[in-house]
Order: C-alpha cells, then sequence, then structure tokens
C-alpha cells in the first residue's frame, strides 16, 4: 500500500476524468493504484476473494450497505459508492434514472 499522500476527488470529479463508473471498476481502480492483491483488500474490506473478484468483473452488486462499510474501510466518501450500488441496481431493473446522496440532516 502506497504511503504517499493521497489527492481527494468527489465521484463527479472521477467521472468526469474516467467516464461513468460502477462500483465494480472503482474498487479494482482503488486497489490497483494501492498495489494490492484481491486477498489483501478482500481483508481490508471484510470480503472473500470470489465475491470481491465477481464484484470488479461485474458480476455481482454490492448493497448500499455494503458500499458504505467499503467506503469508509478505504477512506472514499460512502455518498459515492453508495450512489453507485444504487444506481446499478436500478440500471439492472431497466429503471433509467441518476441518483444523487446527501448525508442526511
Amino acid at each position: 500500500m502506497s504511503t504517499d499522500k493521497r489527492r481527494s476527488f468527489g465521484g463527479k470529479d472521477l467521472e468526469r476524468r474516467l467516464g461513468k463508473l460502477t462500483v465494480g471498476e472503482m474498487l479494482h481502480s482503488w486497489r490497483v493504484s494501492e498495489e494490492m492483491s484481491l486477498k489483501d483488500f478482500g481483508g481490508l474490506i471484510g470480503m472473500s476473494v470470489p465475491n470481491l473478484c465477481d464484484i470488479e468483473k461485474g458480476r455481482k452488486g454490492v448493497s448500499p450497505e455494503k458500499a458504505e462499510q467499503i467506503a469508509k474501510a478505504i477512506g472514499v466518501p460512502p455518498a459515492l459508492l453508495i450512489r453507485l450500488s444504487i444506481e446499478e441496481s436500478l440500471k439492472a431493473a431497466g429503471l433509467k434514472y441518476q441518483v444523487e446522496i446527501r448525508p442526511a440532516a
């Protein structure tokens, strides 16, 4: 894992730079940038290697609850992964909606 200072990007910044992301693509990119194996990353976020692999490959989704847990473990804004999780669920159901997430007051 790198110890360099991390530059923080919001979801819109990342999507502007990389295009529309999925939870799996986001997790894969984060893991590779931190030079972590699937096993090490799975241990960090409390997930088995097969499940993590399925998520990264787009074969499985992530619940909003799990998205929040993962986001907190890796230090990204929870709203980003929660939004991606919900948007993927909507897309899988054939519904075309864009989601905006804000913490409750």
